[in-house]
């Protein structure tokens, strides 16, 4: 285990511990409701906000199981990796589309913390991801592959994303977002984007593509202090990498004096939290607070980033 590897850990840690801090005093909100059967998921259609019914109000593995279900009910080929190690275990699936020499690697972990339905932490943006997916692979872009990684224990700083780095060659890879709280909101955050890099200018382009706006309708971000993502595992191993989310216009201001600084708003939001950590690991996190324009919102910049990767 590196220093690295310890660092991740205890931030993973820190996180949890916040998580505490910030549900500390709340009142708890009704029982969570069982999950959807998984055949009647698959019936109800494809789109991104009914595939995040696929995880909701599951625990972890039964998420972790539900993913490769539906990805072997749709009959999409997939790469199955199970880690174990004295931090946690788990299974990341990967979807390669195309066969391209230059990667573009989009992520959504598949596990919530203990105790909370995980709908906007995490289960919309493996609904975005598993509805992407399908939709790319009618037109791959020449050049190009996307690939499609849905990561375990996400929540044990990012030990999913971390064993994924370790195990499997990263050559070719210009690039990686990883999707998080894309479930609320009408604004799109790039962050952890602290310099400029070939692939962020992508991005940017691929923002700008769709009609939005620098720092109106998007906002790129520097480092968070405290939270994090899968894509700091391969920031870490020198590759462009950027967390993804969505937030409503509205909140701008709050949010930005939340993230950065985290444990004093934390003392401070006892009673109101900006959006979306009003519901952030809490038994709140609910299909029910989840808006689909948001969703769409996430899946056509998405493609405008696939499409703008295809021509740099």
């Amino acid at each position: 285990m590196t220093l690295r590897d310890v660092g991740f850990y205890l931030r993973g840690r820190l996180n949890s511990g916040i998580g505490r801090v910030l549900n500390a005093g709340r009142a708890p909100a009704a029982p969570m409701a069982p999950p959807m059967p998984l055949d009647e998921i698959l019936r109800g259609g494809d789109g991104p906000l009914a595939l995040s019914r696929l995880l909701e109000a599951r625990p972890n593995d039964e998420r972790e199981r539900a993913v490769a279900w539906y990805l072997e009910r749709r009959g999409v080929p997939f790469t199955r990796s199970r880690f174990e190690t004295f931090e946690g275990r788990g299974e990341n699936f990967t979807v390669d589309v195309g066969s391209g020499d230059r990667v573009v690697v989009l992520i959504a972990h598949h596990d919530a913390v203990p105790r909370s339905p995980g709908a906007n932490d995490n289960a919309a943006a493996v609904g975005i991801l598993l509805h992407l997916l399908e939709r790319i692979a009618r037109d791959v872009p020449p050049r190009l592959r996307v690939r499609f990684l849905f990561t375990a224990a996400e929540e044990l700083g990012y030990l999913g994303a971390r064993e994924y780095v370790k195990r499997e060659r990263l050559d070719g890879i210009t690039g990686v977002l990883s999707l998080e709280l894309c479930g609320m909101g009408d604004t799109l955050a790039i962050w952890d984007a602290g310099t400029e890099t070939p692939f962020l200018r992508t991005v940017r382009g691929a923002f700008e593509n769709v009609g939005r706006r620098a720092d109106e309708t998007y906002h790129v971000v520097g480092r968070i202090p405290v939270f994090g993502s899968d894509h700091r595992a391969f920031a870490a191993a020198g590759i462009p990498a950027y967390g993804l989310t969505v937030v409503p216009a509205a909140e701008a201001d709050a949010l930005r004096a939340f993230v950065f600084n985290p444990m004093k708003s934390a003392f401070r939001a006892v009673k109101r939290r900006p959006v979306p950590f009003a519901t952030y690991h809490t038994t709140r996190d609910a299909l029910a607070t989840l808006d689909g324009g948001a969703l769409d919102a996430v899946v056509q910049a998405l493609e405008a980033v696939v499409e703008e990767a295809a021509r740099s």
